[in-house]
């Protein structure tokens, strides 16, 4: 079912709008110009909501400034002090994220009435290592339905106080677990889902947990902005994001290189050819398809829908578009500039 829709800044999400991606910041406000220039990087990279966390006052003094910088929207990250969610408030937050559990019942009010003054939406955070003590004596340890439980009561403990203009994460490291949660909470509840698998991992293990977990919702039709959490270098988790959604067809963002693993037919390069074009072509934002196949056996077939492709044998490209060669016999020092040159043309040719 479509959600409700939230405006968060000038972005929405839940209804028909696009799947919205989200990153966070890993540098505290102390260290405030590395702060502005990682912020920088992830809009820059395509971060379209950015999550910054906030423990301190001397954080929320320069949580203004830092918005004052960026163009995209900036969430303030709560734990546990609800006047630094009140003070985020009035320092310009677009959202909050708090789990209202650990705020204080007698606090959540103030909270509520503050970001309904604002109107701006409050994520209610839920994670699988700080569910409420009453949950994990009910259920004996962390389990699915406990997570939906809690998210389910943490929501009431804002709508109780008449503020409904929600996101709800419901996260956990484990994969199935995480699946499941969500899954439940969906069917329950209409508010728009923020998804993602905590404590992911380094780049290699967070990028297929994160892809299996927040994939196999999104191909559920659950889902509406997206964190793909990597102990890594922050704009991975953008590039990732953004792999991820077009891989499913649900957005379209710039090149997209498709290539084979290569056999023992390969006589090209052409597992280095397609890295350095990932990582050179990252200019072009047209939604173009580049496939670049290790040998003409099942290279131009199988490549066939790309916008354009190149293939080989014994050092020597091909070069076709749809389907259709248009350039043979080039050599490797040339090859790189000819599909440069293709690829801009193609950046006229397509809407």
């Amino acid at each position: 079912m479509n959600k409700k829709i939230v405006k968060i800044k000038d972005i929405y999400i839940g209804g028909e709008h696009p799947i919205a991606i989200q990153s966070m910041t890993n540098i505290p406000f102390n260290k405030f110009d590395e702060l502005l220039e990682q912020s920088l990087k992830l809009q820059q990279a395509g971060c379209e909501i950015l999550r910054c966390a906030v423990p301190d006052m001397d954080s929320v003094r320069k949580f203004s400034r830092l918005h004052e910088k960026l163009d995209i929207p900036i969430v303030a990250d709560i734990h546990f002090d609800y006047k630094m969610a009140i003070e985020s408030i009035y320092a310009g937050a677009d959202k909050i994220r708090i789990n209202p559990g650990n705020i204080g019942k007698e606090h959540i009010k103030t909270v509520a009435n503050e970001a309904n003054s604002k109107k701006i939406p409050i994520r209610v955070g839920i994670n699988g290592g700080s569910l409420e003590k009453e949950i994990l004596q009910k259920y004996g340890h962390v389990t699915a339905e406990g997570l939906c439980e809690s998210a389910e009561n943490n929501v009431k403990l804002l709508e109780n106080n008449d503020f409904d203009n929600i996101v709800v994460s419901i996260k956990s490291s484990d994969v199935p677990m995480m699946i499941k949660a969500y899954k439940l909470y969906a069917e329950k509840s209409d508010y728009p889902l923020h998804l993602g698998v905590t404590e992911a991992g380094t780049l290699k293990s967070g990028l297929i947990k994160s892809s299996i977990g927040i994939g196999a919702l999104l191909l559920d039709g659950i889902g509406e902005t997206i964190r793909v959490s990597l102990a890594d270098d922050v704009t991975e988790e953008i590039s990732a994001a953004k792999t991820l959604l077009s891989a499913l067809n649900l957005r379209k963002f710039g090149l997209q290189v498709i290539s084979c693993p290569t056999c023992g037919r390969t006589s090209i390069n052409s597992i280095e050819l397609a890295k350095k074009a990932e990582e050179k072509f990252t200019y072009i934002k047209k939604p173009i398809k580049l496939a670049i196949m290790g040998c003409v056996v099942n290279g131009i077939g199988e490549a066939g829908e790309a916008h354009l492709g190149v293939t080989g044998v014994n050092g020597e490209y091909i070069v076709f578009k749809y389907g259709k060669i248009i350039k043979k016999n080039i050599s490797e020092n040339d090859i790189f500039n000819v599909i440069k040159t293709e690829l801009d043309i193609l950046e006229t040719e397509i809407e």
